[in-house]
């Protein structure tokens, strides 16, 4: 697979491939043992809940800056920094463990710093990856990486992560770090890309209002970026909870917890071999609206059901639409926008969507101390519903674009 990436997209590309593959490995174990970590020292809903929101919360505080920062500083470089810096952050994380010191607080201050390095390294990928793939290779570029996400993070790195935090706690998160190191050194064996024609320089509001504006004029991307964000709020609600979930309503171990996730990684992993098939037979308008339905449906069955198969089926429906749209909008995204512009206008997308997972995510401990862990199903429902009624005309331009 390796060849075949390296002779159709080229060896920059592999590099950039190869290092995602690796640090999705690590991401997705801390994934799955970071609440597993917070739920061992306590089990209110909110605290484990707000391990999510920490790591989210950066997205809601810094996307905007980041974006434009992006925009002004050598993105390939910008990567290989952040990375480094996310390998110490919790390799610190990993002492503490190891040594029996970590505490709610530790564990929140350095999700905090993970996902504010995401909000600039994650802003800069997307943003590069037009630097080294041709316009016409985009899309397949785009579904490789979202089938690695999907093999490396979901698939083998949940299972990965709860078994390795139950032979060792410390182990998942040290893991993690070696991967960003990893990481770190494939993209710096990257070659430089030219610079962008230089533009005069501007103040930092400026290109942030910049990006904001060509955002917001652009009315299928507005819709895309408002329905995600609203729909974040609503989908991370739900799971921010789903290891109480998954034990509560469930009764799973921790263990099944982990396999239960990989079922999004299947889906997700047949959305990525069927995405161009589909779009081609259905085009973009079909499988965008489809979409939110599936949604809807997701948060019904996962809040009626107490069985770990029906569960699991329709995650597995849920992973195939997650990539499916995921390989759309991206690659919608990186032909329309200037590639000057490309940083700001996906911070100002990434922080609708991702901003929208931060709150959601508070919320949903929230709701789910106050009445129960299905509450935020419930409502992550009538939400989606909504969301399709009001996108559903607006997304008829997407097959034109």
């Amino acid at each position: 697979m390796r060849a075949l990436v390296s002779a159709r997209l080229g060896a920059d590309f592999t590099k950039l491939w190869a290092a995602s593959a690796v640090s999705n490995i690590g991401d997705g174990v801390t994934m799955v043992a970071g609440p597993l970590l917070v739920a061992s020292i306590t089990t209110d809903p909110a605290l484990v809940a707000g391990a999510v929101f920490v790591q989210q919360l950066p997205w809601l505080l810094f996307s905007l800056i980041s974006g434009a920062y992006v925009d002004r500083l050598d993105r390939r470089q910008l990567i290989v920094i952040v990375n480094v810096l996310r390998a110490g952050a919790l390799t610190a994380l990993a002492t503490a463990v190891a040594t029996d010191t970590v505490t709610v607080a530790v564990i929140y201050a350095v999700f905090f710093l993970l996902g504010t390095g995401e909000t600039l390294a994650d802003t800069a990928s997307g943003a590069f990856l037009p630097a080294i793939v041709a316009p016409d290779r985009l899309a397949s570029a785009n579904a490789r990486l979202s089938a690695t996400f999907t093999v490396a993070n979901q698939f083998a790195a949940k299972p990965l992560g709860a078994w390795l935090f139950v032979i060792a706690a410390a182990a998942p998160f040290g893991v993690n770090a070696l991967t960003f190191a990893v990481a770190a050194v494939l993209v710096a064996k990257i070659r430089p890309v030219p610079a962008p024609p230089s533009r005069p320089r501007t103040g930092l509001r400026t290109d942030i209002v910049e990006g904001v504006r060509w955002l917001w004029r652009h009315h299928l991307l507005r819709t895309l970026a408002v329905s995600m964000g609203l729909g974040n709020v609503a989908f991370c609600a739900a799971f921010a909870v789903f290891i109480l979930y998954t034990r509560q309503r469930l009764g799973l171990s921790d263990v099944g917890y982990g396999f239960l996730l990989t079922t999004f990684a299947i889906g997700g992993l047949l959305g990525t071999a069927v995405a161009a098939r589909l779009q081609a037979t259905f085009g973009a308008t079909a499988l965008l609206r489809a979409g939110l339905l599936i949604e809807v449906v997701t948060h019904v069955t996962l809040a009626a059901t107490t069985t770990p198969l029906i569960a699991a089926t329709v995650l597995i429906i849920f992973g195939i639409h997650t990539m499916v749209w995921g390989v759309i909008v991206v690659t919608l995204r990186q032909r329309v926008v200037p590639p000057h512009l490309l940083g700001r206008v996906g911070s100002v997308y990434s922080l609708l969507d991702l901003g929208g997972a931060a709150l959601g995510s508070l919320l949903g401990g929230l709701l789910a101390r106050v009445w129960s862990v299905t509450t935020p199903f419930w409502i992550a429902a009538i939400v989606m519903a909504l969301i399709a009624v009001a996108a559903w005309r607006p997304l008829r331009q997407a097959s034109a674009a």
